[in-house]
């Protein structure tokens, strides 16, 4: 899953704080994108908007399986550290191998005719019987095990009833906490035969994650991350999301870390070795403006146009960066 800075429920005047957080007036900030994002045009599509399926209860995890803090309350504690001990690091290597296994398998089943409930049984079982609790679950009462991200969806998809159609994208985004540590990846996956712009958007968001990986360096600030990703996207006319970002992680699912994947300059935070966090980049065919479904959780394109999204989970070493969320 993805963080994102958090919005009010009413907007602030034009002449105060921005509800970002950058310590800029509104108007100097994110009045201009907002205004975007509320009254950008839907450009006409092929296909029609996503529409919402029946969501299913929450998945029973074993009671011997540990659980993250918040699994009962939906309240994740705040705060974490950001920089590991080597003990620590083992820890989180083991829980991100198995999310890069659960991510694997749940893309393997990824086809015409499958429900995203049913690809969210089958990771929940996997993550399940490899000892992990699915981090999503219950996190700030999100009612399912991973995020399913189909089309003009950007991120925290709630998995339902609808089946893939011949030509959806769908991103996969799963998290497994397991020893003590959250691991965390999504990949986008094509279902069937797709367009050649759709296979064109989703090679440009695999390349985007491989810059920002490539721009992880000791010393550096955060903001190069995005520095290195938002030039690539723009070369071939996407979009960067900007309302979310990549996080901290380790023992908290997202500490106060955040990594964005524009050119933010106000992302000063230094990197630094055994730092841990995720690079996620959201990339999009049109604009980059987001939307939100009355869940409170799906994030859509403000114009309708597609999204497709890669992440790992990262270790800050002396050389650059270790991508952990392999198996």
């Amino acid at each position: 899953m993805t963080q994102a800075a958090p919005r009010p429920a009413a907007r602030p005047g034009r002449n105060d704080p921005c509800w970002c957080g950058s310590g800029q007036k509104y108007k100097k900030c994110h009045l201009e994108s907002d205004d975007h994002g509320a009254t950008r045009p839907r450009v006409r599509l092929a296909r029609p908007p996503l529409r919402p399926g029946v969501v299913g209860p929450l998945r029973e995890v074993p009671a011997s399986i540990p659980r993250p803090d918040y699994a009962a309350t939906g309240r994740p504690k705040a705060g974490g550290r950001d920089v590991r001990t080597p003990e620590e690091i083992e820890r989180l290597r083991r829980a991100c191998r198995a999310a890069a296994r659960v991510l694997r398998i749940g893309g393997a089943a990824v086809a015409p005719g499958v429900t995203t409930d049913a690809l969210d049984a089958l990771c929940h079982e996997e993550t399940v019987r490899l000892g992990g609790y699915p981090s999503p679950l219950n996190y700030r009462g999100f009612p399912k095990s991973i995020c399913t991200s189909v089309n003009e969806v950007i991120c925290h998809g709630i998995p339902d009833s609808r089946t893939l159609e011949e030509g959806d994208l769908v991103n996969l985004d799963i998290t497994v906490f397991l020893d003590g540590m959250h691991g965390d990846c999504s990949a986008t996956f094509l279902v069937g035969q797709v367009d050649e712009a759709g296979q064109r958007l989703v090679r440009v968001a695999r390349e985007c994650l491989e810059r920002g990986i490539s721009a992880v360096r000791p010393g550096l600030p955060v903001s190069a991350i995005g520095a290195a990703i938002e030039p690539h996207a723009s070369r071939h006319g996407f979009g960067v999301v900007r309302d979310y970002c990549g996080h901290g992680i380790g023992d908290t699912f997202h500490t106060a870390l955040q990594i964005p994947h524009h050119l933010d300059p106000r992302a000063r935070r230094l990197m630094e070795v055994s730092m841990t966090f995720t690079i996620e980049p959201m990339i999009t065919e049109g604009a980059w403006e987001a939307g939100l479904w009355p869940d409170g959780w799906t994030a859509v394109t403000a114009d309708g146009r597609r999204s497709a999204q890669f992440e790992h989970t990262l270790l800050v070493t002396p050389g650059g960066a270790e991508i952990l969320t392999v198996e």
